[in-house]
């Protein structure tokens, strides 16, 4: 299971890595030039051995002018980390300085020059032409005998250790320049997969060394300033993983999208990993949360995502070629190809290997990995390990987003986005390699997927977008290195996106990616946050988007103050619960949508369950250690009637603004059935994965024994207050919560103030017309005198206190009143955050000059 793109007989590529930012100039790092043999040397050669191969077990990281980045990070984890229980499959090196023999001693090195003088790789058709005729010149020449007799022997010494006539083998070109900290050249040389016998062997490698001059590498180099001549080639053969009969994928020690350090990104797919990069499949995601791993009785899997895994690759029977791809049974495809066990085992090593890299690094080094499944002996392997070198090399200090100004543009596209940027074009629509010399510098790429082939182009576009392909797939990784928003999997886009016309591309609202009509505006905010002060009053944030939390965790908030469970269920899960329980009152038409919605999981209940517990544990987990306070479903009647088969289950309300919400529903027995998946979702995240930042909070809670049967209702879920450090709030927002509060925060942990509605309800106003809207203001004396009231009770009583409402987003003024009274916490929208807490900080060096 190996990256790469080619197409010949053994020609798949093998899984491309996720780099990078722009290298320094390779000619000023000496340590990593291979050293080319003199003519001394030469005629050395001629009368002794010379030691062109290298095994594993002889190899560390600190052979790379010799092995290349690749080789050299299999030998180290193969002599480091697979005493520690981390598999590595067994191979052998030929070396860097093999390639330097092998051109010196064809004498090709001079044709090699004139072939590239003067080449302009701007001009695809040049470069292609240039790139042919090298890689042609190479392929000419045989192996040098004495070469040709110590990779057959090294080869027959693995055929022996695995007790096989003719072991399979991947042959991976490892470049001197590849797979540092700072730079990667992955991706740019080919890999060729179950590779057999001495004869194939040979030729897989001659065709390894061909492939440093592919356009790709040539175009990379020339860009990056590495001088052709310096950068070595060793090869890599390794012994074959059989994912063909099992899974593979690739992993990250760190989120991809945003950069979050406590995340392990895995991506799994059946077959040989070849499909998951060149974006054939849309693989299963998992996301593993690192703090928690290797805890006991506890399995961190804060998301999971089960991808369309339309393909499988496989060891073709036809002796033209090595690999096939065949279609993946129905049943296949409906679920997750990697067990929990197996998640959590891969997440381990991830960090495992992480760790290693730091010390021997000095520095923090999230690393980009392969891994595969072995069918035929149920193993899992690390096949590669490179550093991530896009997030790891970013200064979060500085924290930049990106807005759209205006709504309501024709959407022509939905993916999944890569990044957080917007970007803007002309759309030009290319279906074949072979005409990419037509795309114009800014233009917005639009295409089936690609593959390294396109990548002298796609650094001069202003988007990309894709019809297939997961987060890890060739277009995916080759956008966030080089920083443009990119779109992928969105199934149709080269027929819906129509060609030549001036479009927008969205990756600024989470996971899910857009394509708008025309040039929509939009705003790039830059902050420090360096100069950014700490306060006495805690500044939390209001969220309900988990798509959303990774990248706001880098805010300097101290946890999150609301987390809004109904904005999940109508946009994650978007069907009633009660729908999921009894599908018996749905009729036909409802019933197909809600199967199609609920397909690949156990039960229609376990996908409630199943798609709100990660969403909470996706917030959870981006800020921990601090609180994530979670109010449960807070839906009116005609809010839950809106959502699917919603209608079924819901009665119509003259007000349902203060009828049957909150609370009231969650102990009646007509609706108590969806409250109990809410709580078992509650549990799996706190129970489960382990995420006890995580508190529950009641809304809109009348009277004291109302909130009494709610805590009752919890517990017969398994949610008992006070078990595993449960803390249970209420939502301070009707006039009794004040008036009672004694009696409140007798049986609950504390209160947030929902200051819309507190408002609404000391005023008498329907917050929702717009009649009376001119007198609806959280800072009328009224209000003002209720939250200070309660303030001072839970102070008294030694409780909790915050407010989550939109008032201090909103009003400086009011914000200033919050502090000035001593709330424990504030909680605020995003985009008010740092201004707020400038606000704050002024405030309270005022109140304390006075003091």
């Amino acid at each position: 299971s190996n990256r790469g793109a080619n197409t010949s007989t053994h020609n798949i590529t093998s899984l491309s890595p996720q780099h990078h930012q722009q290298p320094t100039n390779h000619l000023q790092q000496q340590n990593h030039q291979p050293q080319q043999p003199t003519t001394t040397n030469m005629a050395a050669a001629s009368t002794s051995t010379p030691q062109w191969t290298r095994r594993f077990k002889d190899i560390t990281i600190d052979d790379v002018p010799q092995v290349g980045g690749k080789t050299a990070s299999l030998g180290e984890m193969y002599r480091e980390l697979q005493p520690k229980g981390v598999n590595i499959p067994d191979g052998f090196a030929v070396t860097a300085q093999a390639y330097f023999y092998f051109t010196n001693k064809a004498g090709i090195q001079d044709a090699i020059r004139q072939a590239l003088d003067g080449l302009d790789i701007t001009n695809s058709r040049d470069l292609e032409s240039r790139g042919d005729k090298v890689r042609r010149l190479i392929l000419k020449q045989e192996f040098p005998k004495d070469l040709e007799r110590e990779i057959t022997e090294a080869y027959t010494k693995l055929c022996a250790e695995f007790d096989m006539a003719e072991v399979d083998v991947a042959v991976r070109s490892s470049a001197t320049a590849e797979d540092l900290p700072n730079a990667s050249f992955a991706g740019q040389q080919e890999t060729f997969l179950n590779v057999r016998g001495h004869k194939d062997l040979l030729v897989a490698c001659r065709k390894c060394l061909a492939s440093l001059f592919t356009n790709r590498a040539i175009a990379y180099r020339v860009n990056n300033g590495f001088d052709h001549f310096q950068v070595g080639l060793s090869i890599c053969v390794q012994k074959m993983v059989r994912a063909d009969v099992a899974t593979s994928g690739v992993m990250f020690s760190i989120d991809t999208e945003s950069g979050h350090r406590n995340m392990v990104f895995i991506t799994a797919s059946w077959g040989l990993g070849e499909n998951i990069v060149q974006g054939n499949v849309n693989p299963d995601e998992f996301y593993v949360f690192k703090p928690l791993v290797g805890q006991e009785a506890v399995k961190p899997i804060v998301q999971r995502s089960l991808g369309s895994k339309q393909f499988r690759m496989v060891y073709a029977s036809d002796s033209s070629k090595a690999v096939k791809n065949i279609r993946t049974p129905k049943q296949d495809r409906a679920r997750f190809c990697c067990s929990d066990d197996e998640v959590l085992t891969l997440a381990k090593w991830a960090i495992e290997i992480e760790n290693h890299y730091t010390a021997k690094r000095g520095k923090p080094m999230p690393m980009d990995m392969e891994w595969a499944k072995d069918g035929q002996t149920g193993k899992l392997f690390i096949v590669q390990a490179r550093p991530e070198t896009v997030h790891s090399q970013d200064d979060k200090k500085q924290y930049k987003t990106y807005k759209l100004k205006a709504a309501g543009h024709k959407v022509l596209a939905n993916g999944q986005s890569v990044g957080s940027k917007i970007g803007t074009g002309k759309t030009h629509v290319i279906t074949d390699v072979a005409n990419i010399h037509e795309f114009q510098p800014g233009e917005v790429l639009v295409t089936e997927m690609t593959d390294p082939d396109w990548a002298p182009i796609m650094k001069q576009a202003a988007a990309i977008v894709t019809n297939r392909g997961g987060r890890t797939c060739h277009a995916a990784i080759i956008s966030r290195e080089l920083g443009i928003p990119c779109v992928v999997g969105c199934g149709t886009a080269t027929a819906t996106v129509p060609e030549d016309e001036v479009v927008t591309v969205d990756c600024s609202a989470g996971e899910h990616g857009r394509v708008f009509k025309g040039d929509v505006p939009y705003e790039i905010e830059e902050h420090d946050l360096s100069v950014i002060p700490e306060t006495k009053t805690k500044v939390m944030m209001i969220l309900g988007n988990p798509d959303l939390a990774f990248d706001l965790s880098f805010l300097p908030t101290k946890g999150v103050g609301l987390v809004r469970m109904e904005f999940m269920i109508m946009n994650h899960i978007k069907v009633h619960p009660l729908a999921l329980l009894h599908p018996e009152k749905l009729d036909d038409e409802e019933t197909v949508e809600v199967q199609q919605l609920t397909f690949g999981y156990p039960t229609q209940p376990d996908y409630f369950v199943d798609k709100l517990a990660d969403g909470i544990a996706t917030m959870a987990s981006a800020f921990w250690p601090n609180d994530v306070i979670l109010r449960f479903s807070d839906f009116k009647t005609n809010e839950y009637a809106n959502l699917l088969c919603g209608n079924k289950f819901e009665p119509e309300e003259s007000n349902p603004m203060i009828g049957w919400r909150g609370a009231s529903r969650y102990y009646d027995e007509k609706y108590s059935d969806g409250f109990a998946l809410e709580c078992k979702a509650v549990k799996k995240v706190r129970n489960e994965m382990g995420l006890t930042n995580l508190i529950t909070m009641i809304p809109f809670c009348r009277t004291v024994d109302e909130a009494r049967r709610v805590l009752d209702t919890m517990a017969a879920n398994g949610l008992k207050q006070g078990d595993n450090s449960l803390k249970v709030y209420g939502m301070c927002e009707i006039p009794s919560n004040v008036v009672l509060a004694n009696e409140f925060l007798d049986v609950l942990d504390g209160y947030s103030i929902g200051s819309n509605d507190l408002t609404q309800l000391t005023l008498g106003i329907d917050r929702d017309s717009e009649l009376v809207s001119h007198l609806y203001d959280e800072r009328n004396p009224a209000v003002k005198a209720l939250i200070k009231q309660v303030v001072e009770v839970a102070h008294q009583k030694g409780k909790y206190i915050g407010i989550c409402g939109q008032g201090p987003s909103d009003h400086a003024d009011f914000c200033d009143f919050l502090v000035s009274i001593g709330i424990d916490s504030i909680s605020l929208n995003p985009d008010t955050v740092l201004s707020t807490i400038l606000r704050i900080a002024e405030q309270e060096k005022a109140q304390a000059s006075l003091s």
